[in-house]
């Protein structure tokens, strides 16, 4: 073993001290040579036994290795990661975001083999505390090394706002992933982001409009537009999301089966409209009450009066809701407009809600009204089985589960009091 060792590494006198070197193999981007290479202080007798052993250890770590780690940057690793990953628009678009402001200005030029679970667990924290990256500073400007003076310098203050815990569990799900991938193609031996610890996951707040504001909306909506009240009506019966109901055409309803087939959404970025899949990539059959029906049926038939006056005809692929600027309905509402207009509608009426909570409406509705959590589920779009539902929605859970515990006890047989016969 130490001539091996010898063969594969060397020890050198550095001043008052000697550095161990062993070549671990060529970088499996770049191709350069890798060494692996420590410093033991000293050069007496016991010192050299010192760089010896350690020579062996690095002789020894650098055979158990396949492949030697890649000293490529962790900036050129996201880049690769991202041109191969499988990401919708959106979530790219978000994800850009965060490497953009956050990860590349903390951990960009870091090593991928050299990056540990101290500095990912550090920069979760620092940004807990300050998404600026202050760590306390109150000048978000400061040059890294030297004395100036912040008035001279321009230092703009500032009051820290930390990210979300949410927030940062997306930083670190884009790190391990990018990491996840460097292990898969054998550029690093492990992934040091899965040791990290992330902030605890925000508890979800739902917050449904209570039933005297729902109808308050319903009312406001078909007071504006009998149009526009039937797409409020649907969203909160259906508890479809904003784009999907965007994207509903005539051919996704069944009015004489009171169903609805949800198959996509429609969603805008950068001002350009396209037709994706729904959030989970699912179809999935939702069914509607009679008042809804009749809402639809009616809703159908303005559709086609107002077609046969511009000299066209309703077809299976028109769509069903459209913007006040298109009365050919000849493209989908704009999940932006809807959704501003619904904001305002509400301002007016002095709740202070958003679109996004007619779908918290229509699921605790459910819930509290005994639905089991599967159907429910189904009907959101939700994945996993109800996982997701039962962790948003807990608490009205827990409050059906009561409900079915009193049903059920109600109709148990009385026992007798004892001795009573």
């Amino acid at each position: 073993m130490p001539g091996r060792a010898r063969q594969r590494g060397s020890i050198e006198q550095r001043a008052n001290a000697l550095r161990v070197s062993v070549y671990a193999g060529p970088d499996p981007v770049t191709g350069k040579r890798i060494y692996l290479r420590g410093t033991v202080p000293g050069t007496d007798p016991v010192a050299r036994r010192a760089a010896n052993k350690l020579l062996n250890q690095l002789v020894a770590e650098a055979e158990r290795s396949v492949q030697p780690a890649s000293a490529v940057t962790l900036n050129h690793m996201l880049d690769e990661w991202l041109a191969d990953a499988e990401i919708e628009d959106g979530t790219r678009e978000a994800y850009l975001g965060y490497i953009r402001h956050y990860i590349r200005p903390a951990l960009g030029d870091v090593a991928i083999s050299a990056i540990s679970v101290r500095e990912l667990e550090a920069l979760y924290a620092a940004l807990r505390r300050c998404r600026a990256g202050c760590n306390g500073r109150r000048e978000v400007d400061h040059a890294e090394s030297g004395r100036h003076d912040c008035a001279d310098t321009g230092c703009a203050p500032h009051d820290c706002r930390p990210l979300s815990a949410s927030t940062v569990r997306q930083i670190h799900s884009i790190i391990s992933g990018a990491l996840t991938a460097a292990v898969r193609w054998g550029w690093l031996q492990d992934n040091k982001a899965r040791m990290a610890r992330r902030p605890r996951r925000d508890p979800p707040d739902p917050r449904p409009p209570s039933p005297e504001d729902a109808v308050r909306i319903v009312d406001a909506a078909f007071a504006l537009d009998e149009s526009w009240g039937t797409l409020v009506w649907l969203v909160m019966t259906t508890g479809m999301r904003r784009g999907e109901v965007c994207a509903l055409r005539w051919t996704h309803l069944d009015l004489d089966a009171a169903t609805v087939e949800v198959r996509s959404a429609y969603v805008l970025r950068s001002g350009v409209g396209r037709i994706k899949d729904t959030k989970t990539h699912q179809m999935r059959r939702i069914a509607i009450d009679t008042e809804t029906v009749v809402l639809l049926r009616e809703h159908r038939e303005r559709c086609r009066a107002r077609l046969a006056s511009l000299g066209t005809e309703l077809s299976r692929e028109t769509y069903v809701f459209a913007g006040v600027q298109d009365p050919a309905h000849r493209s989908p509402y704009s999940p932006h407009a809807v959704s501003s207009r619904y904001k305002e509608m509400v301002t007016r009426l002095g709740i202070d809600t958003h679109l996004h909570a007619l779908r918290h409406y229509s699921a605790t509705e459910l819930l509290t009204a005994g639905v089991d959590l599967r159907t429910v589920a189904g009907r959101l779009g939700h994945g996993g089985g109800g996982a997701t539902t039962l962790r948003v929605y807990a608490a009205w859970v827990a409050a059906s589960d009561r409900k079915a515990a009193e049903i059920l006890g109600s109709r148990m047989p009385r026992r007798r009091p004892p001795g009573d016969e």
